[in-house]
């Protein structure tokens, strides 16, 4: 037998060569905000109840926001709000943030509790997004906006660009429920029927408009039929609108 068995991962304590992390992201940070930024408040707990970053990540989550936003208002003149609004989900939410947060190595350099450590924290995605958005408002009070303006944009256009390919595809539901609001068509609703055994449920999901049914989809789950349903329903209520 290994003499390795069963023994218990190690998990490492938070890198403190941060200037490697700062050439990662392309602009200098204050270091009393950087560290800020980096305090999970598992760790702030553990250490005499010491500030943690949620304010910052609060402020980050609004700067981030109005730069994206921006960004797409100008850079998509023609589209409109149905198109724009999963578009900047897309850059803003909490999978490409995550996402971003491993790119730049950023998990690395976190300042976890042991509780967090141990249950593999640094993989997280709330705390990957959550302590860039801290990162995204350290960087803003520190040097601005123009150079917060920057960063984000040099870190979400590839999500932005995947997002402007993908079209209504990114999120029918979404480009449903703007379609509709776009022909004051009123409240998107969809009735759902199950079938079968419990291990082999399936659903079909109708899209309601004040009570017309537009389309209808299947799945293995209520999200997955109503999602299908709405793809299924989105050309035929955009020829509606645009009639």
């Amino acid at each position: 037998m290994s003499r390795s068995k069963g023994r218990r991962k190690v998990n490492p304590p938070a890198r403190t060569d941060r200037e490697v992390l700062l050439e990662r992201w392309g602009v200098q940070v204050r270091p009393d905000l950087l560290d800020l930024s980096l305090t999970h408040r598992s760790w702030a707990f553990e250490n005499g109840g010491v500030p943690t970053n949620e304010r910052l990540e609060l402020l980050g989550d609004a700067v981030l926001s109005i730069i994206v936003t921006d960004r797409i208002f100008h850079q998509y003149p023609d589209k409109s709000e149905a198109d724009l609004v999963p578009i900047r989900a897309a850059a803003v939410s909490e999978a490409p943030l995550a996402e971003i947060a491993k790119q730049l190595g950023l998990d690395e350099f976190i300042l976890l509790g042991n509780g967090e450590l141990v249950t593999d924290g640094r993989n997280k995605p709330s705390i990957l997004s959550d302590t860039l958005e801290a990162l995204i408002g350290a960087t803003y009070l520190s040097e601005g906006l123009d150079a917060t303006r920057s960063v984000v944009e040099r870190l979400t256009e590839p999500f932005i660009i995947d997002a402007t390919n993908a079209g209504p595809a990114l999120d029918w539901k979404t480009s449903i429920q703007m379609l509709a609001n776009d022909g004051k068509m009123g409240a998107v609703s969809y009735e759902i029927v199950g079938s079968g055994p419990d291990h082999a449920r399936r659903y079909e999901a109708t899209v309601m408009i004040d009570g017309k049914a537009w389309g209808t989809g299947q799945g293995t789950s209520r999200a997955k039929a109503e999602m299908s349903a709405a793809e299924a329903a989105y050309e035929k209520l955009r020829r509606a609108v645009n009639a």
